[in-house]
């Protein structure tokens, strides 16, 4: 398929997990993507593999929750492909400790690059597609937004996800601008192994025992999450805006 020939699109959080399967599916669909993380060296290896499969793709080191950062990445990012027409906000952070517990540095830090990176990798982006009067706007919500025991910070900042993402598809819906959510349960990544460790089990018992409970008795792969993500992003979903999308394998 090449739905995106001709779009470029900018994955935050792409050196691992969901954000590197998303960068490759848009690059696998013709997309032009930079491959944002905190480093350039850390989304190099992304990029390179993009390339090596022939698709197109730069990395670029940003730190998504610093105003001025995103917007001078951004403007290299369009000087570099010569446009920007899709933003996936994928980048987050977990710092998991019961409510109680919870230093407030560990509540600032999730929220920054969880929910504020969003907001500010939103507005840089928005005024390239404001005036081409195109855009798709994807951001990376969570199951955990309906509460998770341990992630009183995440749960919050997956929560305004959703609430950023109806408010921001109300805004710049007049401009031809689709803005989605994508809220995935359990995915095997990085950070659910993190999970794992936090409760004392490895990854492979966590898996198993999520498995047991949820309806498909398996977890999600990036991969699952990056095909959803690619269908908001296209033309495909021109229609739909303001909507978080729960892929979770049935759960509850």
């Amino acid at each position: 398929m090449s739905r995106f020939t001709g779009r470029t699109a900018v994955v935050t959080g792409a050196a691992q997990g969901i954000g590197a399967a998303t960068a490759r599916r848009l690059a696998g669909e013709g997309a032009a993507v930079a491959v944002v993380d905190l480093t350039a060296e850390r989304a190099e290896p992304v990029a390179a593999r993009i390339r090596e499969e022939g698709g197109k793709a730069l990395a670029y080191g940003c730190d998504v929750a610093d105003e001025d950062a995103v917007r001078a990445a951004f403007d290299r990012v369009a000087e570099d492909f010569g446009g920007l027409h899709i933003l996936v906000n994928n980048a987050g952070i977990t710092r998991d400790n019961l409510f109680f517990r919870m230093p407030k540095a560990d509540w600032d830090a999730v929220l920054g690059v969880n929910l504020t990176s969003a907001f500010i990798c939103a507005q840089a982006a928005q005024v390239r597609m404001v005036e081409q009067r195109y855009g798709k706007i994807v951001s990376l919500s969570s199951r955990s937004a309906l509460g998770n025991r341990g992630q009183a910070n995440y749960a919050a900042a997956k929560a305004g996800i959703q609430g950023l993402t109806a408010t921001l598809a109300i805004e710049l819906g007049p401009y031809n601008i689709n803005v989605n959510a994508v809220a995935p349960g359990y995915i095997a990544t990085s950070m659910t192994a993190a999970t794992a460790a936090r409760v004392g089990a490895s990854a492979e018992e966590h898996q198993r025992a999520v498995a047991e409970r949820t309806p498909l008795r398996r977890v999600g792969q990036p991969e699952e999450i990056a095909a959803v993500v690619a269908f908001l992003a296209s033309d495909d979903a021109s229609y739909v805006s303001g909507q978080t999308l729960y892929v979770n394998g049935g759960a509850r």
